[in-house]
């Protein structure tokens, strides 16, 4: 098994019974249904595993829930972003670290998003810096990595469904294990 494998089981296995943050699901529910999202669109493994780590930010920030209930931003993009660089090539970390700008950068492009987002969302669209500025949007859309992380947000938008069946975390061993980038 992978080092990189052997850490994610980790924290998911630590932090299963955690609740997502104000939304009705639980915070690994969240992140295996996203993860699944990608893969029936079809979508490559870098992106799957991107989609299905996205919030593993939440996972290595211990205050999390005090955080988001005193109004405070713990830039849980960021920080996950950082973890997963030292394990993923960019094509995986880039997307997390630029999933919550997306959110951002939807709200202002997209005239119908707002409305289509959780009321969790919401607050926290605005704990983020609420819609992007147009010279925001320019910076945010030039960005390598993007792309694919609107295509994980919508998805993360759709992965807040309690109780829904998923795949496990070992059904995205060969995809993770593919990508890992094994250090010593």
């Amino acid at each position: 098994m992978s080092r990189v494998f052997s850490e994610i089981e980790l924290l998911f296995q630590e932090r299963i019974a955690e609740e997502y943050l104000g939304e009705d699901v639980k915070l690994v529910e969240h992140m295996l249904q996203c993860g699944d999202l990608a893969r029936v669109t079809g979508a490559p493994d870098y992106l799957i595993v991107a989609s299905l780590l996205h919030d593993i930010g939440h996972l290595l920030v211990e205050d999390a829930e005090d955080g988001h209930a005193s109004g405070v931003d713990l830039r849980h993009d960021f920080v996950g972003a950082q973890w997963l660089e030292e394990r993923f090539p960019a094509t995986v970390s880039e997307p997390v670290r630029l999933h919550v700008a997306a959110k951002r950068y939807l709200v202002t492009t997209n005239h119908d998003y707002l409305s289509k987002l959780s009321h969790a969302s919401v607050q926290t669209l605005y704990m983020q810096g609420g819609p992007l500025n147009q010279e925001e949007v320019i910076d945010f859309i030039s960005r390598e990595g993007a792309e694919d992380a609107v295509r994980v947000r919508l998805w993360d938008d759709l992965a807040k469904v309690r109780g829904k069946a998923t795949s496990s975390l070992a059904d995205f061993k060969s995809a993770i294990d593919s990508l890992a980038i094994e250090r010593e």
